[in-house]
């Protein structure tokens, strides 16, 4: 669960540090895969560092606006 009352710049912070854990953890299963199921992990990779991306620039929206 996520505490009540969190500041949005904490949030971003922790989905920003969570997505790069989970890019490590997809692109070290898709180095073990082989052919299509390689292909699925690098996709899900891709949309994992587009989440990423995404929340490095909301937070640095915040970080401005402070």
């Amino acid at each position: 669960t996520v505490v009540d009352g969190v500041d949005t710049e904490s949030l971003l912070a922790n989905l920003s540090e969570t997505l790069a854990s989970a890019d490590a953890m997809v692109s070290d299963l898709a180095f073990d895969l082989k052919g299509s199921r390689r292909h699925v992990a690098l996709g899900i990779q891709q949309l994992i560092e587009l989440g990423a991306l995404l929340a490095n620039r909301m937070l640095d929206n915040v970080n401005t606006q402070s």
